[in-house]
């Protein structure tokens, strides 16, 4: 992935704020056990899903204590059923029970987010339409939900507002006009993707006679985006690249993908997290 170094070095701050959050000064029940006690601990998907988290769960433990194993059976980007082993864990007792609730937490969001895509990738597959991300993300679990998004096969929009320019209704009021919003873009030379919001066909022709190279339509019905299209197609020029957004439903996503855009962005991968169910079991036999 593109942020890859950056991914790296968030899931090590990430993990390390959740087990402050939730350990505190000390982990208390995990006093009951034995200091020299050594189990073995099983991770089991309790419905179908498509994995992603497992760098999170691996670096919670590798935070706890450096000696504890974690074998996976089911990689990120992996399907699973209901009951199936996700990984197998030996190590000692004590930091296996405090890293256990922060350890799902990571792995029942990130594979939300990536079974949630899957589903809609899997809606328009076969239209060349492409399932994209948004901004609408977890507050501080962006990077990681990006990576959950690649795992169930979407693509990732701008990370944040660093990478890419896009170019909406404030800023070109602000500006005054399609065509002086994306000059000022331009004008910064940033060497980052510069991408303009439309809300109906007049904007996107004056978009398109401005030069714009990619162009987000807002709220179109079918009707507008197969039109949008066509426009976009007999323009004259080289054609932009269309993408559409707005109150997109996995109900509705097949029909908007084969109006012919490029691209579909919805927050809906991102921010209508509903936990996968995990289990994690521990028995006395590490082996």
């Amino acid at each position: 992935m593109q942020f890859s170094g950056d991914l790296k070095h968030s899931i090590g701050a990430t993990v390390a704020t959740a087990l402050a959050e939730d350990v505190g000064h000390g982990d208390l029940t995990a006093l009951l056990v034995d200091a020299e006690a050594v189990v073995g601990a099983t991770i089991i998907a309790r419905e179908s899903l498509v994995l992603a988290g497992q760098p999170w769960v691996d670096e919670v433990f590798a935070q706890l204590d450096t000696n504890i194993i974690v074998d996976w059976y089911v990689g990120d980007g992996q399907t699973a059923e209901a009951d199936d082993v996700i990984c197998k864990l030996v190590g000692p007792a004590r930091a296996l029970l405090t890293g256990e609730r922060t350890a799902l937490n990571f792995l029942q969001t990130l594979s939300s987010t990536a079974t949630t895509t899957a589903s809609y990738v899997n809606a328009i597959a076969g239209t060349g339409a492409r399932i994209l991300d948004t901004r609408k993300t977890l507050p501080g679990l962006r990077l990681a939900q990006k990576y959950a998004v690649a795992c169930g096969g979407g693509m990732n929009h701008r990370i944040g507002l660093f990478d890419a320019i896009l170019i909406k209704e404030n800023h070109i009021s602000s500006a005054g006009s399609i065509a002086a919003a994306l000059q000022r873009a331009s004008d910064l030379d940033a060497d980052v993707p510069i991408e303009v919001e439309v809300e109906n066909h007049d904007e996107l022709l004056e978009a398109l006679n401005a030069g714009a190279t990619r162009i987000l339509l807002d709220n179109f019905t079918l009707q507008d985006l197969e039109q949008a299209v066509a426009l976009n197609r007999d323009y004259g020029y080289v054609a932009a690249e269309l993408e559409a957004s707005g109150n997109i439903t996995l109900e509705s996503i097949r029909a908007i993908a084969e109006t012919g855009v490029d691209y579909i962005s919805t927050g809906a991968l991102t921010k209508n997290v509903k936990a996968i169910d995990f289990s994690m079991l521990f028995s006395i036999d590490p082996v």
